[in-house]
């Protein structure tokens, strides 16, 4: 699978050129309008995993591949993107509008863990369909950021990350209510808090990340230090899922993007993902899909 898209190459390849601020001490923030476009064809961008977030307002239909699902974009929306899972945009109309701003983890630190919002874990919700209204308070919000940072001020990043939490509570706030409800904070549903970041760490899967070392419920309940039976009450409670269910979703979720997205063979995928045998990984696969990885991969 191909590395993640870095910053310098998302400026190479979006505007051929690199700012000198790249690797600021203070970490890495930009922000761009997303302008129509007036002639020519509409590029596409990447399915690609990128190293830094992105977070964007679009006006106007279109298609975004998140891992192994699609959502649609009817008129407008808000979008939050992570370093953990790869994306792909296809807006349909060349008069597609909007604003976005990119920065990377190192803008956050000792700022925050912004990466334990549920906008940016792979498991929760990173499209969301915007009123006419929702776009004017989401827009309001950018505009400020963008005064920010063309300002002077001396601690405008410090705004400028304040602004970003507002855009993710903004996004969070959209989700179901039942959703919210698991938010808040006791110490049964912290365990199931540490539990889903601890299953997160272990992906993407790539070359340099060779295979996922613990897989089972107890495995994950003796790196919390708790009984197996506290885990499993803590995790259905907050999610509704048992524990083995929400670590089955997560390891099938990789394997249907390592084959659709990468040249590995069956058997290098099912040792990255934690399987001693080829053969128990066909049997998990088809189990879930009803397919065989080689029939997925094909289909």
């Amino acid at each position: 699978m191909d590395n993640a898209e870095s910053l310098r190459e998302f400026y190479e390849r979006k505007f051929n050129w690199i700012p000198e601020n790249l690797a600021a001490e203070i970490g890495h923030f930009n922000i761009f309008r997303l302008e129509p476009y007036l002639e020519g064809k509409m590029k596409a961008v990447p399915y690609r995993r990128r190293d830094f977030y992105k977070i964007m307002l679009v006006k106007g239909p279109g298609t975004v591949q998140y891992a192994d699902r699609i959502n649609e974009v009817k008129r407008q929306a808000l979008s939050f993107s992570n370093p953990l899972v790869p994306y792909k945009w296809d807006h349909l109309t060349p008069d597609t509008q909007g604003i976005y701003c990119i920065f990377n983890p190192h803008f956050f630190l000792n700022f925050g863990q912004i990466q334990q919002y549920e906008v940016f874990q792979p498991s929760g919700n990173h499209i969301f369909e915007l009123t006419d209204k929702e776009v004017e308070a989401v827009e309001l919000i950018f505009e400020k950021m963008e005064a920010e940072f063309s300002s002077e001020y001396k601690y405008k990043y410090d705004a400028i990350r304040a602004l970003i939490l507002e855009l993710i509570h903004f996004g969070m706030k959209l989700q179901p209510a039942e959703i919210q409800k698991t938010q808040h904070r006791n110490a049964s549903l912290r365990i199931a808090s540490i539990f889903l970041e601890l299953l997160e760490r272990q992906f993407p899967i790539d070359e340099t990340h060779q295979t996922i070392g613990i897989r089972s419920p107890s495995d994950f309940a003796d790196q919390l230090n708790v009984h197996v039976n506290h885990l499993n009450r803590a995790v259905k409670e907050m999610t509704g899922k048992t524990t083995s269910k929400l670590i089955a979703d997560r390891v099938l979720q990789e394997a249907k993007i390592l084959l659709k997205q990468s040249n590995w063979n069956v058997s290098e995928i099912a040792y990255g993902l934690g399987f001693n045998e080829v053969t128990h990984f066909n049997n998990f696969f088809k189990k879930h899909v009803n397919l065989s990885p080689t029939q997925f991969r094909k289909g």
